[in-house]
């Protein structure tokens, strides 16, 4: 049990970090819309797969289903439509070392809007640690090296959705009792719904598919979008939620190498130290408090969910 346990967590790691290359690949010859759309299409066809092999049931209750799409729109399609269309102007390395922004993204979501949280020294440290990490990333006296400011901006907005999503799961939807594999399938399954109805409008530009393209999207979605959420609930129930949630510290480590190694992309030397500033935030806050720790390691986008681009 504990090595299949430790080889689901570096399965997810690899997964969720190697996310931001398969979108950059995709991205050549797909929209950053139908990316998505095939993305959270395979994802949902994964899912649907392993829930009936299960015999996980749906939820009956409209309110639940209400629930859920607000996640699938905050949880999925927001996010991973801000970070392809980031990825179209800066590497997907760097895309993933803003993905890590995400549990700082979260506390603050939390003090805002959770009763009971407060705003303590050892957080207002975490949290500044955390955005002079994105302030060195972000590296304004040198724009343009890294990415365009526009694109940086909507990767800080993709962490910001997932913030808000993680505290809405964690408000609204956990206090439910349902299967963690439930809420992914549900919610998966209306971000594709919703992405194929509106294919005809934001999707119907010509594909150029390749062989890489193809092979990209199955394992952005099967894998990142699909297996991936499973692995980790199957961590997160074996080793508990505080153990589970450091697969958000090895992604971004992925991301960077594969993105150096299959891409040729350039890494600065501000974007491991800002890295570094992050993750040293994240400690910090997690110092302070464990209470933000079980909403972010459910669900964490591979682009995210976690998650995930």
């Amino acid at each position: 049990m504990r090595a299949s346990l430790a080889f689901q967590y570096t399965a997810a790691a690899v997964v969720w970090g190697a996310s931001f290359l398969f979108m950059k690949i995709g991205l050549e010859g797909l929209s950053f819309t139908q990316v998505v759309l095939w993305r959270l299409v395979f994802g949902a066809l994964a899912l649907v797969l392993v829930s009936a092999v299960s015999r996980i049931g749906l939820p009956r209750e409209f309110r639940v289903w209400k629930h859920l799409a607000f996640l699938a729109a905050t949880q999925c399609i927001v996010p991973w439509l801000l970070f392809s269309w980031a990825e179209q102007d800066m590497s997907s390395g760097l895309a993933s070392i803003y993905n890590a922004t995400t549990p700082l993204m979260t506390m603050a979501v939390s003090l805002a809007f959770l009763p009971g949280e407060t705003l303590t020294r050892y957080k207002s440290l975490g949290l500044l640690l955390g955005f002079g990490g994105v302030l060195i990333v972000l590296a304004p006296w040198n724009l343009g090296v890294g990415g365009t400011l526009s694109a940086q901006v909507a990767c800080l907005g993709a962490t910001a959705s997932y913030g808000i999503s993680f505290v809405y799961l964690r408000r609204f939807v956990l206090p439910l009792g349902i299967d963690t594999r439930t809420v992914a399938l549900v919610q998966i399954s209306i971000g594709a719904f919703v992405m194929v109805l509106a294919s005809p409008v934001v999707a119907n530009t010509p594909m150029h598919l390749t062989p890489a393209v193809v092979l990209s999207m199955i394992a952005l979605g099967a894998l990142g979008t699909g297996l991936a959420f499973i692995w980790n609930t199957n961590v997160v129930q074996g080793w508990g939620p505080t153990a589970a949630s450091t697969v958000t510290y090895l992604s971004p480590v992925v991301g960077v190498a594969l993105g150096a190694i299959v891409l040729d992309e350039s890494v600065g030397w501000n974007q491991p130290v800002g890295a570094l500033a992050v993750i040293a935030g994240i400690l910090v806050t997690r110092r302070a408090t464990r209470s933000v720790t079980p909403a972010v390691s459910v669900t964490i986008p591979s682009s995210v969910r976690r998650p995930s681009a």
